[in-house]
């Protein structure tokens, strides 16, 4: 499997997150980290990101995680938890970690964090794998 060939695909095809500025830097089976850098235009009308923002950070970092195995995967389920605000100019990564278990649902678990490591928002994102295979 050429991990690079589908992060490079997932960085290119994601369209949503290309318009939102999230850049997946690494992938493995199961694994992934995705990075973004907190823009004027993400700030809500209490200057801090979106929910959203953070949301669709950590879910292309599970998304992503998933598609290293080759196959497409699908967001079925997610429980969701906002802990602090980050700012304008904030760098923000999310890391997503396969749980152990299913074959075709899967769990991962993604942390938003910060520069200084500041935890931002933790998730529990429920997959279905696909048998469609990824082809870079």
């Amino acid at each position: 499997m050429d991990y690079e060939q589908i992060r490079a695909f997932r960085n290119e095809k994601n369209l949503f997150g290309r318009k939102l500025g999230i850049y997946v830097e690494e992938l493995g089976p199961g694994y992934a980290r995705a990075t973004k850098t907190v823009t004027e235009e993400d700030l809500n009308p209490l200057q801090v990101p979106h929910g959203g923002v953070y949301f669709a950070l950590a879910d292309t970092a599970c998304g992503s995680a998933m598609a290293a195995y080759g196959t497409m995967a699908v967001t079925i389920s997610c429980s969701f938890s906002f802990l602090k605000s980050a700012r304008a100019g904030d760098k923000l990564t999310a890391e997503a970690r396969e749980l152990p278990g299913g074959r075709s649902v899967c769990v991962l678990e993604a942390r938003v964090t910060g520069e200084g490591g500041a935890l931002f928002a933790v998730g529990t994102f429920t997959f279905r794998r696909l048998e469609t295979r990824i082809e870079p």
